[in-house]
């Protein structure tokens, strides 16, 4: 049986000293999101013939119905061009539409939904739901709840650097 190695983060001090690029919450995170699009979500939007960035977008659209463009960019927490990529697909594939914000805003568009779109995403999520709850169904519901506790705390002291 293989031993658990030592938590590198236990007895962290503020200045970090002895942490290996290996265990930055950075590397970390970044490899578990990486594995959770490959082993989560790409299996459930390929059943779909979406790509993982197409149903980011569709599923916020989903819950939101319309979004401005700059919006929709801020919460897909992706880039410009790339959101824009996707929604130029995803009209192609009437999954959604594609208009100015309003009648005097040139360049502003808003994103919305379509009725084909919607559909789609109502039968991906009930595949999406149940894959994100069987994962999260590994840890015990005490440790989901300071997991999800966590999580919160970081994005407010992210969001709280200059």
């Amino acid at each position: 049986m293989t031993e658990t190695p030592p938590n590198p983060w236990r007895d962290l001090t503020p200045d970090g000293e002895g942490l290996i690029v290996h265990d930055f919450i950075t590397t970390r995170l970044s490899t578990l999101v990486g594995l959770l699009k490959r082993k989560l979500t790409l299996p459930y939007a390929t059943q779909f013939g979406l790509s993982v960035s197409e149903w980011r977008v569709l599923s916020l659209l989903e819950h939101a119905g319309t979004l401005p463009f700059g919006e929709l960019v801020e919460q897909s927490t992706s880039d410009k061009s790339l959101v824009s990529r996707t929604i130029r697909l995803l009209e192609e594939k009437g999954l959604v539409t594609i208009s100015p914000e309003s009648e005097h805003a040139k360049k502003k568009i808003a994103c919305a939904i379509t009725s084909k779109g919607q559909e789609l995403c109502e039968e991906a999520l009930h595949i999406a739901r149940r894959r994100q709850a069987e994962i999260l169904c590994t840890l015990p519901s005490d440790e989901r709840a300071v997991l999800y506790d966590a999580i919160q705390k970081l994005q407010k002291a992210i969001m709280a650097v200059p």
